[in-house]
């Protein structure tokens, strides 16, 4: 899936020569978490909204050089790895750049978001399992297997937790009789967290989710 298309290119990028007063009056003019720095050209890392209680407005950009965040995504970077990218560093807006440290222009967390709940993942019908299992003894290839052995298809899968060496997947399967299919998993030692149709869980994750209730309505 090509994002690239979705790259915004008329929020700035400051220098590392601008003046601070410009950097507080962007965050307090814009709800953008972070914002890019460059020098002659080249990204050098963001400025967090975070710390707008500590920029001295009488001091520049240089004066941070060692307080900025080096986070930023490529062109060619997949949409999962951008929105990891947003999630790992807490933040609503990514600087993009090229191969020569130029920023490009950035992604902008809800049109990314929006993506993601564009996908047959999410349109299309069917069931909703969340699974769990130790992170040395869960394979994908087995998930589909267990799915497909029982006569259905699988639609979308991800990992959505990660803790004490036990991953947690979630997977939505082209069936909302899941039954049988839990049966096979509790018998491949899948521990089910749930196990419903689509209608609840969407509601569920689009509703209470932290992630999107965090940063959706940014």
């Amino acid at each position: 899936m090509q994002i690239y298309s979705l790259m915004v290119s008329d929020i700035p990028v400051f220098q590392i020569t601008d003046s601070m007063t410009d950097v507080v009056d962007f965050f307090k003019e814009n709800t953008y978490s972070h914002i890019a720095v460059q020098e002659n050209e080249s990204f050098l890392g963001v400025l967090s909204e975070n710390d707008l209680d500590s920029f001295d407005t009488h001091k520049i950009i240089e004066d941070y050089r060692y307080d900025l965040d080096t986070f930023f995504v490529r062109k060619e970077t997949s949409w999962l790895d951008v929105l990891e990218a947003f999630a790992r560093n807490e933040a609503n807006l990514v600087p993009v750049i090229d191969e020569q440290a130029r920023v490009l222009g950035y992604y902008d967390l809800t049109d990314i978001v929006s993506v993601f709940i564009d996908t047959p993942f999410f349109t299309e019908p069917g069931g909703i399992i969340v699974l769990a299992k130790g992170i040395k003894d869960y394979s994908f290839s087995e998930i589909a297997q267990i799915v497909e052995s029982n006569n259905t298809k699988l639609i979308g899968g991800f990992i959505t937790d990660s803790k004490n060496d036990v991953i947690q997947i979630t997977i939505k399967i082209a069936s909302s009789n899941l039954n049988e299919i839990l049966q096979t998993f509790r018998r491949y030692n899948y521990t089910i967290l749930f196990g419903n149709t689509d209608d609840q869980f969407l509601e569920d994750l689009k509703e209470r989710s932290d992630y999107l209730d965090k940063y959706l309505n940014v």
